[in-house]
């Protein structure tokens, strides 16, 4: 048995001294670090040594052990998460030198390996703690007058037509917010399926709660209870069209008095429909448009049935209903237009359409069909009725990744911020936010309306390369100072790219640093050295590194940065509330024959983008180790809280744990403050408090606003992949904090259809 284990140790360590040595030439090759290659060697003579039962082998073996903590701590410092993958795996092997077979075997004292094997979960240890304890020092959110005459529901998509997704309520505080506990729960009968996600915030109007929970398909719920009052479903049975996803529905309250639909909700759906309901019987309007069905597919000219799928609520600016939608990024350039159509809240009559490439036109002459293949706009949009206008955020035009043919117009409206007048559908102004877009940094967060303490309407835009760019909503001139900065050039033949990027001189980014060799990471020193020899063999030079026909590193990717979920914002404290995404992708275009077929989506951990009528497909990785853990280093996901006069970052901190993380995509259940995947937004209340889901560990928290201490928790059945809201009862007075929690198909864990209500226990 003795010589068995001294065998089986042996081969543990040839195998780990193999593989680091092999690795280590290639890394050292590429200019990279040189510890894996005398890290690997070192522990090949400690396993040679072992098997000659020779006492240097645990000399050799403590030696290299004792270096790899001296370049741990001056590579990371006391970074929890990047001491783990440097430290954890050589300390547990550290351990087999302590068994007494072995320790018989070579003869040697204890303390050669012990010792710095002890050290190393010393500091890990202490590296934890510290991280775990750490705060930020500042004093808690203060307290704030409530505003007279503030509204308790929440009535528009973000609360507000200016996106703040900020409850002027404080029934729920931070002196009570312990005691938050479920009221109730929803759970659809309609099955969670891999494109539904639940990503919709609710409206909670006249103690009615309205979720979308599929495209085409709304619930009403009483607001104390979550019992169904009633349900539409807007596509039939064998509609092709269900199981999109639905992220919402506008509310209005019509101006004109009728018999019915008083109370309005618009819906538009992946049939390319826009319906009015009955908000008070869940019948469709039938005094509006056709029957209540106002049809999106007119004047859009051939398309597929993938290829225009609206999937944000409409936003409704002064009984004008404004709605754009998807259009699919598997396309190219023959896809349907990205035009922005305003609609008659009352009739359902078309007002007017923002085609780019019809410029001063805003109706269709008969016969003519939209500018196919412009940028789209698919997430929320904004408005301010004093001034009569509605932001709007664009993305590229198809194909997202190759611009090579782009029409101009449509590049010079491509990732923009755009002021439509909802009157007369005529562009007031537009704001460019990345020049000649190679890498989809599509505008997805709704812009927020502000009033600075100087006076100054602003408009605050949130984008997916992390900047926070902030002008006068009234003429789209850059408050902060916008500057143009050198960036990386070197695109693949045929495509271009633009000599200078926009970057904003106020909030600082929220993007992450470049990425360097050190932050590589993984779980272990094996796949962290992979992953280290794969970022040495990237073409990369930093944000916005051109895409070309080897691995290209893209980060911020394609999730951002800050998606849909956008910001929320405290008026009366005036803070901003930020959650981010950071992790990179690998992007790489390869290059077509004559006989290349390519089929586009997801298969095998690759997405393939065919891009038609182009040079080239684009294959795009998730940058993982081969344990299916991001190859960068954590936090993946962050929430943090700027001043919004000063600009500065108050604080910031991980957002999740990692106990919904793990190798090939399994929970580890380890409850350690990591910063993990998240997609979704924030609340902020007048008590005090920030609101958020979002992350991987499917947990529903509330932060102190003022200093990012984590106050409350619940565990959501699913990760709540979207936004809280929160209102108070018209019947009973309680204030409730609801999110839905249905997973999200980019990040691994279960799903769900379930709708949860957080109120205070009731005396």
């Amino acid at each position: 048995m003795a010589r068995f284990t001294i065998w089986l140790v042996a081969s543990i360590l040839g195998i780990v001294g193999a593989a680091l040595s092999i690795g280590g030439v290639t890394l050292v090759t590429r200019g990279g670090s040189a510890y894996y290659l005398v890290a690997g060697l070192a522990v090949l003579v400690a396993a040679a040594g072992l098997m000659r039962r020779a006492r240097y082998a645990s000399w050799c073996y403590g030696t290299m052990l004792a270096w790899t903590l001296i370049w741990s701590l001056w590579e990371v410092g006391l970074d929890d998460w990047g001491l783990m993958p440097r430290l954890l795996a050589p300390a547990l092997l550290g351990l087999l030198f302590l068994l007494p077979v072995i320790h018989r075997a070579t003869g040697a004292s204890l303390w050669w390996v012990g010792a710095p094997t002890l050290a190393a979960f010393l500091v890990i240890g202490v590296a934890i703690l510290h991280a775990e304890t750490a705060e930020s020092g500042l004093p808690s959110a203060a307290k704030v007058t409530l505003v007279g005459g503030a509204p308790t529901d929440w009535r528009n998509w973000g609360n507000n037509l200016a996106g703040t997704k900020y409850a002027a309520i404080d029934q729920i505080n931070l002196a009570n917010v312990g005691k938050l506990k479920l009221a109730w729960r929803y759970d659809s009968e309609i099955k969670p399926g891999t494109l539904r996600s639940l990503e919709a915030a609710p409206l909670a109007v006249d103690g009615r709660l309205y979720m979308c929970i599929e495209s085409g398909t709304v619930a009403a719920l009483d607001q104390d209870s979550g019992k169904r009052l009633w349900q539409y479903r807007g596509l039939p049975e064998n509609s092709p069209y269900l199981g999109w996803k639905c992220r919402g529905v506008a509310y209005y309250a019509a101006r004109t008095s009728g018999p019915d639909c008083q109370h309005r909700l618009f819906l538009t759906t992946s049939a390319g429909q826009l319906i009015a309901i009955d908000a008070d019987t869940g019948k469709q309007c039938g005094n509006f448009a056709n029957g209540g069905i106002a049809d999106l597919k007119e004047g859009m000219g051939e398309m597929g049935p993938d290829d225009a799928l609206p999937t944000s609520p409409p936003t409704v600016v002064n009984g004008v209903i404004v709605v754009g939608q998807s259009i699919s990024d598997f396309g190219s350039f023959e896809m349907p237009s990205g035009v922005i159509r305003g609609y008659d809240a009352e009739t359902g009559a078309l007002r007017w359409a923002w085609d780019v490439g019809r410029p001063g036109q805003t109706l269709l002459n008969p016969g003519e069909t939209y500018t196919r293949d412009t940028p789209n706009a698919w997430g929320v949009f904004s408005g301010d009725e004093s001034l009569g206008l509605v932001y709007v955020g664009t993305g590229n035009s198809p194909p997202d990744y190759f611009a090579g043919y782009r029409s101009k117009v449509s590049d010079e409206f491509t990732d923009n911020v755009v002021a439509i007048d909802v009157a007369t559908g005529q562009l007031r102004w537009s704001f460019k936010t990345v020049n000649h877009d190679l890498w989809d940094y599509d505008i997805a967060a709704q812009s927020v309306l502000v009033d600075l303490p100087d006076g100054k309407p602003a408009l605050i835009i949130p984008t997916k390369r992390g900047q926070l760019f902030v002008l006068d909503r009234r003429t789209g001139k850059p408050i902060d100072e916008v500057v143009q900065r050198p960036a990386p050039q070197g695109a693949a033949e045929g495509n271009w790219t633009a000599p200078t990027q926009p970057y904003t001189t106020g909030f600082p980014s929220v993007a992450g640093d470049d990425l360097r060799e050190v932050d590589m990471w993984g779980l272990t020193p094996i796949d962290q050295m992979i992953c280290r020899i794969s970022y040495r063999g990237a073409n990369y030079s930093g944000q916005f590194t051109p895409i070309v026909t080897r691995p290209s590193l893209t980060y911020p990717a394609v999730g951002g940065g800050i998606n849909w979920g956008g910001v929320s914002v405290d008026t009366q404290r005036g803070l901003m509330v930020v959650n981010t995404l950071h992790l990179a992708n690998l992007n790489t275009l390869v290059p077509k024959t004559k006989d290349t077929v390519v089929k586009g989506g997801f298969e095998g951990g690759v997405i393939t983008f065919p891009m038609a009528g182009t040079p080239y497909y684009l294959a795009q990785f998730p940058f993982l180790s081969p344990l299916f853990v991001p190859c960068q280093r954590p936090p993946f996901g962050t929430i943090s809280v700027f001043d919004i006069a000063s600009r500065k970052l108050l604080w910031s901190k991980p957002l999740g744990t990692a106990a919904g993380s793990g190798p090939f995509g399994m929970a580890s259940h380890i409850p350690l403050r990591m910063g993990v995947p998240n997609f979704g937004g924030s609340l902020a209340t007048a008590g005090g408090l920030v609101f958020i889901a979002a992350a991987q560990d499917h947990m529903l928290r509330a932060f102190d606003s003022g200093n990012g201490r984590e106050v409350w928790s619940a565990e959501l059945p699913a990760v709540g992949a979207s936004m809280p809201i929160s209102y108070v009862s018209p019947h009973t007075g309680r204030q409730y904090v609801v999110i839905a929690a249905g997973g999200h198909f980019a990040i691994p864990g279960p799903n769900a259809n379930a709708i949860m209500a957080y109120a205070l226990s009731e005396q």
